[in-house]
């Protein structure tokens, strides 16, 4: 076992107690705010000039997800080495033993005041899909979902139970009963915690599922023209595509009228308004668009067909996907939101 760092006697020594000493109440009298560590590196700077031998070194720790910052103190001691002071304000506990046992540090973040565990997050980052939308901004999402079925104590049904663990074996690539095992002993989770999890995506399936339902109508009614079933031909290019040679398609030779257009693409096809592109989504039957310009191109197109949106099942379905990704944005954009790696 190495032997203490000898503490000489004399002048030398009788300067280092002086500097542990005052070290002590400078730390005392430092504002523990992140707006107030400038300040404090001042203070330390100024004192740490008086005593050069010292070689003083300020440490700063923010406390993550909060205002209060922890200062230690490094000071060379006169036989070598370095030694710390730490002056803990609250219950006398150093921060770094403090923070070995910190409340936030299971959890990622906080979302309207509940907790959310890393581990639950890395299961989360499996099932993630919305490409459009920030990887972040995607898990405060799945957040608030949680958060809404908290309370729900409505028994889950096997086929619930069923629907939910097809689509996280889907989403996990768990097609068969040993591939689920070994992802479950991989993970170190119980049988009982899968079966827990899966309840909770079920509640969960069935909360959005509920409140598409109840959506849904409304958004159909404030949106209906979106939702129109429309039969359009469209051309998109570097170069613009005249309607003549569009329409001459169903010609003998037609196709060969696009082939100067370069790399003109051609689609047909029946899609919902809102999914095709915007120069013909409020077009009438009939109407021919274009040449306009289109992203980085040129679009030209015609509507062949327009359906008005009824309100049949399939209709309902999608107007109330839309409605849930609205609902759950705004939700996010109003939400209370605390990451505790910052």
């Amino acid at each position: 076992m190495s032997s203490p760092l000898p503490l000489t006697t004399g002048a030398g020594a009788e300067d280092f107690l002086r500097v542990l000493s005052e070290g002590v109440e400078l730390l005392r009298g430092l504002r523990r705010r992140r707006a107030a560590v400038p300040d404090a590196r001042r203070a330390v700077a100024e004192w740490s000039a008086r005593h050069p031998a010292a070689r003083v070194q300020l440490v700063v720790d923010v406390r993550p997800g909060s205002p209060v910052v922890d200062y230690d103190l490094l000071v060379n001691h006169p036989g070598g080495g370095t030694v710390a002071i730490s002056t803990p304000a609250d219950d006398g506990v150093p921060w770094l033993i403090e923070h070995s046992t910190h409340w936030a540090a299971g959890y990622l973040l906080t979302v309207d005041r509940v907790h959310v565990p890393v581990a639950e997050v890395l299961a989360m980052l499996r099932t993630l899909t919305r490409r459009e939308v920030a990887v972040h901004d995607e898990i405060v999402e799945q957040c608030l979902v949680h958060n809404e079925v908290l309370a729900d104590d409505e028994p889950v049904d096997d086929e619930e139970l069923r629907e939910a663990a097809r689509e996280i074996r889907g989403a996990w690539g768990l097609h068969d009963r040993a591939a689920t095992l070994s992802w479950l002993a991989e993970m170190g989770m119980s049988g009982p915690q899968f079966e827990a999890f899966i309840a909770g995506v079920a509640r969960r399936r069935r909360f959005r599922r509920r409140k598409e339902a109840e959506l849904a109508p409304g958004y159909l009614a404030a949106h209906r023209p979106g939702f129109d079933l429309v039969r359009a031909l469209w051309a998109t290019g570097p170069r613009p595509v005249d309607v003549a040679s569009l329409l001459g398609l169903g010609d003998p030779g037609g196709l060969g009228g696009l082939l100067g257009y370069g790399e003109a693409r051609v689609t047909l096809g029946e899609r919902r308004a809102w999914e095709l592109p915007e120069p013909l989504r409020d077009a009438p039957e009939g109407a021919v668009v274009g040449p306009v310009r289109h992203g980085d191109g040129h679009l030209t197109g015609v509507v062949l067909e327009r359906r008005p949106a009824g309100e049949d099942p399939a209709t309902l379905a999608e107007a109330g996907a839309a409605a849930f990704t609205d609902w759950l944005a705004a939700r996010r954009r109003a939400a209370s939101v605390e990451w505790h790696w910052l």
